[in-house]
């Protein structure tokens, strides 16, 4: 789980990361250190997109050796078939011949991203990784409905006659705005402090 360096790597991957079942397309481009693990790129996902990392994740991607899908996570005590994301790397499963992984955010929900390697270019010594390059739309918000929710809530938000307008607007906590993002926006967490936060304070304070 060990963040490398900077030094310590020469690539880094180009993934795009689109948001199924909502149209228009949100979607993010980012660049992560080659050396990141799963954990590290859902750290990532999650502040490109603007999620609150509230829910569990899973990625599933073809094991470039057995050519079956594997499927990588970190909740590993409910189901022994789920691997454990710290411990899984990029390098092993992303190449150009193994480019899309799904990633599923909240399993209520049922948020779906396709995450698609697009390119492997070299690090730039004078940049910081990982890096947002581009992206369209606002994230939806947590615990909406998946796709179906949000497409009615976006429907409500943009229709300040509608009866559920003012529910919806309290619910939220002020107006949304579904084409309001940019990347000056995205502030990218260390994923091992993350780690901290989230598992070892709450083993220590149980």
């Amino acid at each position: 789980m060990n963040q490398e360096k900077q030094t310590e790597y020469k690539n880094v991957f180009q993934f795009k990361i689109m948001l199924r079942e909502i149209k228009p397309l949100i979607w993010r481009r980012i660049l992560v250190p080659e050396t990141y693990s799963f954990w590290d790129l859902h750290v990532a996902i999650q502040n490109a997109m603007g999620w609150t990392d509230s829910h569990l994740h899973e990625f599933e991607i073809i094991n470039p050796d057995t050519k079956v899908i594997d499927r990588i996570s970190f909740d590993l005590e409910k189901d022994a078939n789920v691997l454990s994301g710290l411990e899984r790397k990029l390098v092993y499963y992303f190449s150009d011949k193994n480019t899309v992984s799904v990633y599923l955010y909240d399993f209520g929900d049922g948020w779906e991203h396709e995450i698609v390697l697009e390119k492997i270019l070299p690090r730039l010594p004078e940049k910081k990784y990982p890096q947002i390059v581009d992206g369209k739309r606002a994230c939806p918000p947590e615990n909406c409905g998946g796709p179906p929710g949000y497409r009615q809530f976006v429907k409500i938000m943009k229709n300040k006659k509608h009866s559920d307008y003012k529910a919806m607007r309290n619910w939220y906590g002020g107006v949304y705005d579904p084409d309001a993002w940019k990347p000056i926006q995205v502030y990218f967490d260390d994923p091992q402090l993350r780690y901290k936060e989230i598992f070892e304070d709450n083993v220590e304070a149980s």
